[in-house]
């Protein structure tokens, strides 16, 4: 093959590859951190209140918590499956937490007992898609149906409210200044999913499961004991955003959190997590947790009514999911056409 010939094909490989900056640049990251760049100014001119220290850090509120389910969805997503019931585990967490309240229990055991809950419910969904081999879409659709049915059936109409002044710390704390102990939480719960995700031999069995999970078995990783794993991470993150959120809101409604599943998903598939498995960051996705959190805030403070956000998310969540097919198709278009 001539030169020239090599030069044209579509299998010709570069003499030298893109440099770490040329490639950071190309990166999922770097457009997601123009976008919170972009929509921070948007929403600066569009409000004086938007640069306010204490407004930015009650906007952190709006997207902790479903940031710290989002992690942990991060791992399920990779390895190819989805757990659709974290917001109706939060709303079961919840109202355990609540009837113990109402027992006297004190601040730690309820945050003892939301926690319990949470990998309760994600060792259930675990057992159900690594044992029993369902479906995680059918499984965690039930279960869903299941968790929140409970909490329905236990608080029909009624709200529990008694909790002890103390638990408030846990969604209303500060750790200094206008950090609050939710996002330090998040932030350093992040830290260590990247490390582990990024830089450990499970995080390593964790994408061989979402690209290949026959190859991934025959090459020796436990296909089953990752998926068990992942699906009781996703269990305790919403234990843990349950005694965050039941924190913050000082009470326990059935209806707790309904949606939060949507919203965890669109922000790892936002932050670059391939919806069939196999690729992903954790800087991605906690990168569009600030530009989620960015834009509900900003809707926030224009008044727009919270169904209007419903549809934004709603679109937003179709529309990362078909860009990287469309962009796909017309490389492919591209290669051919050569």
């Amino acid at each position: 093959m001539t030169d020239q010939s090599a030069a044209l094909s579509p299998r010709h490989i570069p003499d030298r590859l893109d440099s770490p900056l040329k490639r950071a640049l190309k990166s999922w990251e770097t457009l997601l951190i123009a976008v919170a760049i972009a929509i921070a100014i948007a929403n600066s001119l569009a409000s004086p209140y938007f640069l306010d220290p204490w407004n930015l850090s009650d906007a952190t509120f709006n997207f902790t918590e479903k940031a710290i389910l989002a992690i942990a969805m991060t791992f399920v997503i990779i390895t190819g499956e989805i757990d659709l019931s974290v917001a109706s585990t939060i709303a079961l967490a919840s109202t355990a937490m609540g009837a113990a309240a109402q027992t006297g229990a004190g601040t730690i055991e309820l945050a003892a007992i939301g926690l319990g809950v949470g990998l309760i419910c994600g060792l259930f969904n675990g057992f159900l898609v690594a044992r029993l081999g369902l479906p995680a879409i059918v499984a965690t659709i039930g279960t869903m149906s299941l968790y929140r049915g409970i909490a329905y059936v236990v608080l029909g109409d009624q709200v529990y409210k008694n909790y002890p002044a103390d638990f408030a710390v846990f969604g209303q704390g500060y750790v200094w200044w206008i950090f609050s102990i939710e996002f330090v939480t998040f932030l350093v719960l992040a830290l260590i999913a990247g490390i582990v995700l990024h830089r450990t031999i499970f995080g390593r069995q964790v994408y061989a499961v979402g690209n290949n999970a026959l190859a991934a078995r025959f090459s020796g990783v436990k296909v089953q004991k990752i998926k068990f794993i992942v699906f009781l991470l996703t269990g305790l993150a919403a234990g843990l955003a349950s005694v965050m959120l039941t924190s913050r809101l000082g009470s326990t409604r059935p209806s707790i959190a309904v949606g939060w599943e949507l919203d965890a998903v669109t922000m790892a598939v936002l932050g670059g997590v391939n919806i069939n498995g196999g690729s992903g960051r954790i800087l991605g996705v906690v990168i569009a947790a600030f530009v989620m959190g960015l834009v509900t805030f900003g809707l926030g403070l224009l008044n727009v009514p919270g169904i209007v956000m419903s549809i934004f998310m709603g679109l937003m969540l179709i529309l990362v999911i078909a860009l990287p097919l469309v962009a796909e198709r017309i490389a492919r278009y591209r290669r051919l056409a050569r």
